[in-house]
This record gives C-alpha cells, sequence and structure tokens, in this order.
C-alpha cells in the first residue's frame, strides 16, 4: 500500500480561488472538523490530485490555515497561487514571478534611534526552482492559459510579503523595501506565512504570483477589475502545471514509512489520529484514502468514547500548531520561545498517542510546560486546557 499524494494550492483571495479551481476536474468539497472548507480535484489532462483552499489575507492567516492544511492533507508540495504589485518597471502587467526567496519585510526592532531591520527570509527549494525552470523551458504550461491570452513573462525573484496593502512609491513602507529588500520583484501579503508553515514542515513550498498592479499610485478599483483577473489566471495555470510536476516527481512512498496514521477517508471526514501504526486508528466503516481502500488490512476498534476524544485532541494539537506558528509569525513569540513552544507540543503529541496511562500523564505534563513557556498568550493557554481535558477524557 502507498500514500496516496496531493498538492496543496491555497489563495487568498476568490478571485484567485476561483482562477485556480478552473483547472480541477470534478472538484469535490472536503470540509474536515475544523469547519475550513477545502476542494480536491483532479488537475486537467493528468491523474495528479490537488487539493484548494483559501487563506484569507495576511502573513499570519496564511500561515496558520497552510499548518492546518498540511496537518490534513499531508502533502507533497505547499504552493500559493495569487496576485501581486510589482516593484519594478521591467515587469509588465500580467506578467508571473515565482518567489526565489520570500522576504518577511516587517521583521524589525525598534530602537532609541529608530527602527532596525531584522531580515528574516526563506529561500525556494532547489528541486522546486528546478522544474520551474523546466516549465518556463518547455512552455507546455501556456497550454492552461485562458483561450486568447497574451502570452505573459515567467521570471524567479524575491518576493516581500508584509501586512500593509502597498500602493506608493515613496510612502515609508517603500522607503523602507527599497532600503533592506532592493532585489525585491514583488509585494504581497501572504508569502512569508506559507513559506514558514512549508519549512517547519520540511514542505517544498512554491509561491506564484501574477503581477495586477505596480505597487503604487496605479493600483485602483478599476485597474484591480481589469488586471487582476487576468493576473489570477496567469498564476494558476502555471501553479497548476508546477504542482502537476511536484507530484509526478515525488516518489510513491510506502505506507509503512509514511505513517498509516495519517491515512483519512476522502469522504468520511477521519482524522488522523497522530503517531503510531494502522492499529491505533480509531475509526469505523469502511476506510478510505484518497479513493483507495484498505482493504482486508485489520483496525483496531475503540469504543466510541475513545474515538471522539482522539479526534478531538488531534484537531487541537492541529490549532495549537497553527496558533504557535501565527503568533511566531506575528512577533508575539520569538524564535527561540517559538522553538521551545514547538518541542513541548511534538512531545505532548507524540506521548498522547501511546496506550499506556503513565505516557498519557506525561504528555499533559508537556502541555503544561507548553502553557508556561508562551503563558502571555491567551489562546494558547485555552487550547491547552482543552487539550488535557481531550487526554483525561482517554483516561
Amino acid at each position: 500500500m502507498t500514500e496516496p499524494r496531493v498538492a496543496v494550492v491555497l489563495t487568498a483571495l476568490d478571485i484567485e480561488y476561483d482562477a485556480v479551481r478552473e483547472h480541477l476536474v470534478d472538484p469535490e468539497p472536503e470540509r474536515p472538523e475544523s469547519g475550513t472548507h477545502y476542494e480536491i480535484g483532479t488537475a486537467r489532462g493528468t491523474s495528479c490530485r490537488v487539493v484548494i483552499g483559501r487563506t484569507g489575507a495576511g502573513n499570519k492567516a496564511a500561515a496558520a490555515l497552510a499548518e492546518r492544511a498540511i496537518n490534513r492533507f499531508r502533502p507533497v508540495a505547499l504552493l500559493f497561487s495569487g496576485v501581486a504589485g510589482t516593484l519594478r518597471d521591467s515587469i509588465e502587467l500580467g506578467d508571473v514571478v515565482v518567489g526565489s526567496k520570500i522576504y518577511a519585510y516587517h521583521s524589525a526592532a525598534g530602537e532609541d534611534h529608530g527602527l532596525r531591520a531584522r531580515p528574516e527570509s526563506w529561500k525556494l527549494d532547489h528541486a522546486v526552482s528546478e522544474e520551474v525552470r523546466e516549465i518556463v523551458r518547455r512552455r507546455d504550461w501556456i497550454k492552461r492559459l485562458p483561450a486568447g491570452s497574451s502570452l505573459p513573462a515567467v521570471r524567479c525573484g524575491p518576493i516581500a510579503a508584509g501586512e500593509v496593502v502597498q500602493k506608493s512609491r515613496i510612502s515609508q513602507e517603500a522607503r523602507w523595501i527599497n532600503q533592506h529588500y532592493n532585489d525585491a520583484a514583488a509585494i504581497e501579503m501572504e508569502g512569508a506565512g506559507i513559506a514558514e508553515a512549508g519549512h517547519l514542515n520540511r514542505l517544498p513550498v512554491g509561491v506564484v504570483r501574477g503581477i495586477s498592479d505596480r505597487a503604487g499610485g496605479d493600483k485602483t478599483v478599476g485597474n484591480d477589475l481589469h488586471w487582476q483577473p487576468r493576473a489570477a489566471a496567469n498564476a494558476a495555470a502555471f501553479t497548476i502545471e508546477l504542482a502537476v510536476a511536484l507530484l509526478e516527481a515525488s516518489p510513491v512512498v510506502p505506507r509503512a514509512r509514511a505513517g498509516a496514521d495519517r491515512v483519512s477517508s476522502e469522504r468520511d471526514g477521519v482524522r488522523p489520529g497522530g503517531g503510531g501504526n494502522v492499529s491505533n486508528i480509531n475509526v469505523g466503516g469502511t476506510v478510505g484514502a484518497q479513493g483507495h481502500t484498505l482493504g482486508a488490512t485489520t483496525l483496531q476498534m475503540a469504543p466510541a468514547i475513545h474515538r471522539g476524544a482522539e479526534a478531538e485532541l488531534a484537531e487541537i494539537i492541529a490549532d495549537l500548531r497553527a496558533l504557535l506558528i501565527m503568533h511566531h509569525a506575528a512577533g508575539d513569540l520569538d524564535r527561540r520561545t517559538y522553538q521551545a513552544a514547538r518541542g513541548e507540543l511534538e512531545v505532548a503529541e507524540s506521548l498522547a498517542n501511546q496506550e499506556d496511562d503513565s505516557c498519557r500523564t506525561e504528555a499533559i505534563l508537556a502541555f503544561r510546560k507548553l502553557s508556561g513557556i508562551v503563558s502571555d498568550t491567551a489562546a494558547v493557554a485555552t487550547k491547552v486546557a482543552l487539550a488535557v481535558a481531550a487526554l483525561q477524557g482517554l483516561a
């Protein structure tokens, strides 16, 4: 048995989502317990499966929902498709920029003599970079463009990701970027969150942006109505081609190595239960995984109360992981504090999946250490309390 392979493609805006969805055959809804809506379809002209979802605007939301999608679908790659403003006159509206590097340009420290940059960035994975270059060289991706479209140029270049819609070339924000990130080709608001989530999960990431404005005075409602659909369509066409390339290049991983505990049904909403092997999955009825059936595999069935508690705990842990990423991306947690908290969460998750009561007691202690590390973050403390309650329900 092999692990079903999917690529996750996220967007911020509805217009971006719809542009990606156009490339999927028979997309069908998937709504896990978290309530986040996804659709799963097959990339047109291929057998590759792609999951699409929306994050809304901003790096914090993108980081949190990317982590949630990663935890739910265990993809081979995480991609983002959307529009952006260009910072270079040589880049035309409608062109496509693939982030060779993502800058979190708001990373800084306020000191007595002013604001000092503390650059944080994520480089494009070498394997993804090579696929991008091959796609550009072969030009096959242009078949995915809407009929009658002009051929946009594609380039790899640094992308600046912040929390402000940039509408000026002379604003304080613009001067800051020009001073500290002057090789950036485009500017947007989600790439840093996506890149951080992918990095922390050791997952290939690609941020693909269609240029809809010049990050200046031309960013108007009228301009957006004209250029955003074209830019979104161009980015979506390239993103889907990249998703297909990465899926086809990804090795088929035996389920025993990938962790059978991560199997989830494409239709019945079964949540992964964490570490362990397939005998620890607490589900009822037929189990499927992206359309594959586990057949004669024997599953150890737990009492109904355990099924509910384990599903709840898995959901809470996913939310905790997303909250930590979000607060780290927002600057509420420095890297050392974040890493310590993430370490305790991983320990707690590993121990919580053991049947031994002493392990679950240790898991509760790990959760409480996590709460102490981020004691100033109320949302995390609340989730930790829920996790402890769920663990006690398993006893």
